[in-house]
């Protein structure tokens, strides 16, 4: 999504906001100072102009958040917020998980394990799963307990879902709740939460292709 944004100048953005007291004297004895007395700058990952025949050139920035910590709503909104309040964007626009895509992302990757046949640290290395040693160390410590072992699978599922989806990361829910507070109002937002019917797999997209061939033979 990000490379298909940037293909289509929807490009990284650097925004730097100064205020300045400018003082003039009058007279014989002119003064002449500016006093710098403020300077932020905000960074948005996507920003694309958009130029109408009445309106003239208008920004609008737009922030993925699929799987950071549920405090960079608070970051994004905040940073329309001034931005919007200081003539700089239009509008802004958050894309993050679906209420039903998080509710399922367990299920997803369980199926992916067991369609891929994960079973051990190799079979994630054979699929170019990275891990970190700590999350090495928490499965191994869970499939190797004397009392109640986990088969390695389950372990892997579980602890891939809780760090990178877990319910303290940026979905739906997390998103609203802020908005309700009225975190970044008045800035005009356009909110996109990502359904769990854009998630497809190969052997799903194998059994459609059989169903329309039989379609076709019965035509025939």
């Amino acid at each position: 999504m990000r490379h298909a944004l940037n293909e289509q100048g929807w490009c990284k953005t650097h925004f730097e906001i100064k205020k300045a007291i400018k003082i003039a004297g009058v007279g014989n004895d002119q003064v002449r100072v500016n006093i710098e007395r403020e300077s932020t700058s905000h960074e948005i990952d996507h920003v694309k102009a958009f130029v109408g025949d009445f309106v003239g050139s208008k920004l609008v920035a737009l922030e993925i958040e699929w799987n950071n910590k549920d405090p960079f709503f608070d970051r994004d909104l905040e940073n329309f917020k001034r931005l919007h309040a200081e003539g700089a964007i239009s509008v802004g626009i958050i894309v993050t998980r679906g209420s039903t895509l998080h509710e399922r992302t367990r299920e997803f990757v369980e199926r992916y394990a067991n369609e891929s046949d994960i079973g051990s640290f190799e079979d994630l290395d054979r699929l170019g799963i990275s891990i970190t040693p700590k999350q090495r160390t928490s499965i191994a410590k869970r499939t190797n307990r004397a009392r109640k072992p986990v088969r390695f699978r389950q372990a892997w599922v579980e602890k891939f879902v809780g760090d990178k989806y877990g319910e303290a990361t940026t979905h739906w829910s997390k998103l609203m709740a802020r908005v309700k507070r009225g975190v970044g109002n008045p800035c005009p937002l356009l909110l996109l939460g990502l359904p769990a019917e854009i998630v497809t797999f190969h052997s799903d997209l194998h059994v459609e292709e059989i169903e329309a061939d039989d379609s076709e033979e019965s035509a025939r």
